[in-house]
């Protein structure tokens, strides 16, 4: 009878912290995406079934946008592959000197925001560049920027994604045995064939996986198509949905509901494909030693210049020029030692709104990162330790916040809490609450999978005596798991407040005043024409960034692989 009363009082506290979890995601991301997808997929104002996808459809400017989506993001992923191949194949094939802050520099369009990224090369292509101008390469005077046009929104979102195809190619290289590669060279097979009939055919399925990914990516990027495309005339998907909430307000949700139904169509669509092409094309490896490239020999100085150069122009001068446009006092005035200046730094710092928008990001980010933290060892205790097939489930549809654009998910936020919420009769639309709640439920994967991952390599041993011994599902999980996975979960918390700090997607439809994010802060600047006060701001949030990561690598060097994504590779 003891026992069975024990049993009963197990699975109680097991089914009470299910269904608090479920609440949890509920409320955070997966109830406000049904809304949504209700919404787009009911009838019209005339009744008839799908109605509002209907007359999507039928419009001219969803089309225009469908297309340009369509052919943008099948560009980036062009430019993605070749850019990721290239880096993982120069770092990973030969052991060049430096290649491991190689693959950091590679890395960093992950650590850069979009809006960020996109400014600094606003700056360095500009007609007053202040990189290209003193050699004689920058535009002449009065040119539009070339980067306003569709051919510049691929160009960026390649860049932007080229990490996903990087870090798939490097890991799958690192997964080929060595023995294989030693096996070939016996046989006769000199570095090239090895490489051609080897190596990169073992690459394929990864190289596939990423384009895949990248390609999902840059469906939902908005930052990119927002600076670069609404000047440039070049409608996309999100910039669209923004562009219409900004316009017609709340009124027209239904309409950009049914458009926000096709965007996640697409992306939907490409993760899908991926899972199916991975799963036909993997090859099983066998175990062993991985293999760490060939030496170099007398190519590689040469390859270590052409690497080091590419990377340069890619990843470092960007933020060259957005420092040098934040040292200046006006656009056009080239940069010197007269003529530097820190007046825009001095400037944004005392403005009331850039000081609130830096409040807020670090406040919002702070307690994202705390709350899926906490909620991540629930919920991995849940389905790991806790085997509850529930638990697993909701690990599961954890992923709903983050797979979907991150337009969709503000537009399903003002769809759910525009309106006063029961009991209570408060809206949470207007209010720091609901910034909370979206990064809440988009950002949770990123400690949720670390900590998975740690409690799958975990020895289970310990929990399954306390359990033996008639501990309780509370204490187990507040002296035997929290101990045991907080590295990991601070970790993946950090991770979560780095990303968050500077986020906009979600922020440019869900942000209102006095609740201004640094995102929005550098968005609206750019977009007022106040260049050089958004560069000032993006090189203070980019400094603030530095410091994280900097932490972030220092705390995580013992933590399970992937957990953090510069230390894949």
């Amino acid at each position: 009878m003891a026992d069975f009363r024990t049993k009963q009082i197990r699975l109680g506290g097991l089914h009470w912290m299910a269904a608090l979890l479920a609440f949890y995601l509920a409320v955070t991301a997966l109830y406000p995406l049904a809304r949504l997808f209700a919404l787009a997929l009911g009838p019209g104002p005339d009744g008839a079934p799908f109605g509002l996808l209907r007359e999507t459809f039928a419009s001219f400017g969803f089309r225009r946008a469908l297309w340009n989506t369509l052919w943008s993001s099948a560009g980036s992923v062009v430019v993605s592959v070749l850019l990721g191949l290239a880096l993982a194949l120069a770092t990973g094939l030969m052991r060049l000197p430096g290649r491991a802050l190689a693959s950091f520099l590679a890395l960093s369009p992950v650590l850069i925001p979009s809006q960020i990224m996109a400014l600094g090369w606003i700056e360095l292509m500009g007609p007053g560049s202040p990189v290209l101008s003193p050699l004689g390469l920058a535009p002449p005077p009065g040119r539009p920027n070339p980067l306003y046009s569709g051919g510049g929104v691929v160009w960026l979102m390649g860049i932007e994604h080229m990490p996903l195809v990087f870090i798939a190619v490097r890991a799958a290289l690192q997964a080929i045995p060595a023995d294989l590669v030693e096996a070939a060279r016996i046989g006769g097979a000199g570095t090239g064939r090895i490489i051609a009939r080897v190596l990169l055919p073992l690459t394929l399925p990864a190289l596939v996986a990423g384009a895949m990914l990248s390609f999902a990516a840059a469906v939902g990027n908005f930052g990119v198509p927002a600076l670069l495309g609404i000047p440039g005339r070049f409608s996309v998907l999100t910039t669209l949905i923004y562009q219409r909430l900004n316009g017609f307000g709340p009124a027209v949700i239904g309409k950009v509901a049914a458009i926000a139904a096709v965007l996640v169509a697409l992306a939907l669509a490409a993760l899908v494909l991926r899972h199916i092409l991975q799963k036909r094309w993997s090859v099983p490896m066998a175990s062993g030693v991985g293999f760490a490239g060939f030496a170099p020999g007398r190519a590689g100085w040469p390859l270590s210049i052409a690497l080091w150069a590419g990377l340069g122009m890619l990843c470092l001068a960007p933020l060259l020029a957005l420092l040098a446009t934040a040292l200046v006092p006006a656009l056009g005035v080239g940069l010197s030692l007269e003529t530097a200046t820190f007046e825009n730094f001095a400037n944004v710092l005392a403005n009331p709104a850039v000081r609130r928008a830096f409040l807020n990001s670090v406040s919002l980010s702070l307690a994202a990162a705390a709350l899926s933290g906490g909620i991540a060892i629930l919920l991995g205790w849940l389905g790991g330790v806790g085997r509850s097939r529930v638990g697993r489930v909701l690990g599961w549809a954890a992923d709903a916040g983050f797979v979907v654009p991150g337009t969709v998910l503000g537009l399903a936020m003002i769809l759910v809490y525009l309106r006063p919420l029961p009991l209570v009769g408060l809206s949470l639309y207007g209010t720091a609450a609901i910034l909370l709640l979206a990064y809440l439920g988009r950002f949770l994967p990123l400690v949720l999978r670390p900590v998975e991952a740690e409690i799958a390599s975990a020895d289970p041993a310990l929990d399954e005596a306390a359990r033996i011994a008639g501990v309780g599902v509370a204490r187990r999980i507040a002296f035997i798991a929290a101990p045991t996975l907080a590295p990991t979960a601070i970790a993946g918390a950090l991770l979560i407040f780095m990303t968050a700090l500077n986020e906009l997607t979600v922020s440019a439809l869900l942000w209102s005043a006095g609740h201004e994010t640094i995102g929005v802060q550098i968005f609206s600047m750019q977009y007022e024409g106040n260049s050089t006060s958004a560069a000032a701001i993006s090189v203070l949030a980019l400094g603030l960034v530095g410091v994280l990561v900097l932490m972030v690598d220092r705390f995580g060097r013992n933590l399970p692989r992937g957990t953090l994504p510069w230390r894949t590779p």
